[in-house]
């Protein structure tokens, strides 16, 4: 993990699900030393711009983000093929219940059962958005 890696995303983590073994090494303060990175890394991955104490959090970010990609994690394997980021899209926005929560009430698509609509609701409010690189 470093403030200088190549910036994670959901195609990273798809990258590294890939592969067979996978070893995260988290600096502390003022991060590892770089004949060790030289000798040992195959990359550096960052997760944002901003700093935190430790990697241990953006490390556990990775894991999180990688392994709900491996067969058998989550009940349904292609869930994550909804959800954001996969597809260059961001999933719609989530309600529950109740209906009306402080004078603010649910849309009527998703209340009135009818699959089709709520589908349709969810495509139309499924937002898009662009990969930016970051130099």
């Amino acid at each position: 993990m470093s403030p200088r890696g190549e910036r994670f995303t959901q195609s990273t983590a798809r990258e590294l699900v890939k592969r067979e073994h996978i070893i995260i090494v988290c600096g502390r303060y003022e991060g590892v030393d770089q004949r060790f990175i030289d000798k040992c890394a195959d990359a550096e991955i960052s997760i944002g711009d901003f700093v935190i104490t430790g990697g241990e959090i953006a490390a556990q970010a990775v894991v999180d983000a990688t392994a709900r990609l491996i067969p058998g994690v989550l009940a349904d394997e292609t869930a994550f093929e909804r959800e954001s980021h996969w597809n260059g899209t961001i999933e719609h926005p989530q309600y529950t219940r109740p209906a009306e929560w402080l004078g603010m009430r649910a849309p009527d698509a998703l209340m009135n059962g009818n699959h089709a609509e709520i589908e349709k609701w969810k495509r139309e409010n499924t937002g898009y958005f662009k990969v930016m690189e970051c130099s």
